[in-house]
């Protein structure tokens, strides 16, 4: 019976401590990386993906564990092309803040157009149980696997006929 006070406020502090790991992370909380990131999402929007990138990369040096520029870098990656990097992004944003649900579709997405279908398919089964079948995340991310890996440029070097001899 004495030790109940001192139980109770040891479970207090438990209760208090977990949830405080818990907490969610939010988009940028300087203004300046806020505006960084708004003008690079509008260059982004515009096709200029290398300004768009260093606002980006400016707006994580003044806010470094903002889950927001790491997404923004991985949609301005996998515009370019990069999808290996974008998949690095993402998975930045994800270890910041796990249930991001544009991390998990952009990432998806970046699978899915790198060719790794079942991984997409394994975020998209992840976005359902967090959102729905609705969910505008789900429905684009469900979208990118339907249209499958990107085909891959080959340049006229990378294929050489053999060369044939020819008698007169």
């Amino acid at each position: 019976m004495r030790y109940l006070p001192v139980a109770i406020a040891l479970s207090l502090l438990v209760a208090v401590t977990g949830s405080a790991g818990s907490a969610r992370v939010g988009e940028a909380t300087d203004p300046r990386a806020r505006s960084l990131l708004d003008t690079g999402r509008s260059l982004l929007a515009h096709g200029d993906v290398d300004a768009a990138t260093d606002s980006f990369e400016a707006a994580l040096a003044i806010d470094p564990g903002n889950p927001g520029a790491y997404l923004a870098l991985g949609d301005a990656a996998r515009s370019a092309g990069l999808q290996g990097k974008a998949i690095h992004y993402y998975r930045q944003a994800l270890a910041r803040d796990p249930n991001n649900l544009a991390a998990l579709s952009g990432e998806g997405g970046a699978m899915a157009e790198k060719g790794a279908l079942d991984k997409a398919k394994g975020n998209l089964a992840r976005l359902e149980g967090l959102c729905g079948r609705a969910c505008p995340e789900t429905e684009q991310l469900a979208g990118v696997i339907a249209k499958g890996p990107i085909a891959k440029v080959v340049s006229a070097d990378a294929v050489k006929p053999e060369p044939e001899v020819e008698s007169n």
